[in-house]
């Protein structure tokens, strides 16, 4: 199942870049072997100040066909690792084959494409700025393969 992240912004070299391809790399290769991967990251930018409905549009033509969708949102959905890494087992035994995950801007998601959502997750009831939120999900991505392969990384 290949993973995907599409999020408003671009990311410029730094430590949450670093961050984010070491992570990446990660779940690349634990997750090969689980048909989890490849990761890949699609930076949409709304240079038209277009708003949510603009970023929206743009979220929406990086997705890839068919792909079922999990939308980062402080409404949504807690869960622990293991549950998280779970769901993505699920959705790969399911047959699968693209999932992506959006981040939206510092507005967050429009609701017209957050509505359109396979699940809504959050990662706790504070809000994240959204270059973090990438950190955060490429790590999780990662504990959850190494979750999922029996590696010790994940010490619950």
């Amino acid at each position: 199942m290949r993973v995907t992240i599409c999020a408003v912004g671009r990311l410029r070299t730094g430590p949450e870049k670093a961050l984010i391809d070491d992570y990446q790399t990660r779940f690349d290769r634990s997750g090969r072997g689980l048909g989890l991967g490849p990761l890949t990251l699609t930076e949409v930018d709304d240079r038209k100040g277009g708003g949510m409905a603009g970023e929206a549009a743009l979220l929406e033509r990086a997705l890839p066909k068919n792909a079922r969708i999990v939308a980062l949102d402080e409404r949504g959905k807690l869960m622990t690792s293991p549950d998280f890494a779970a769901k993505l087992a699920d959705f790969r035994d399911d047959g699968t084959s693209d999932l992506a995950f959006l981040i939206g801007g510092a507005d967050g998601i429009d609701p017209s494409l957050r509505a359109r959502a396979d699940l809504s997750l959050s990662f706790g009831k504070m809000v994240w700025p959204h270059m973090l939120a990438r950190v955060m999900l490429t790590e999780q991505l990662y504990r959850a393969a190494s979750i999922l392969a029996g590696s010790p990384y994940h010490r619950a």
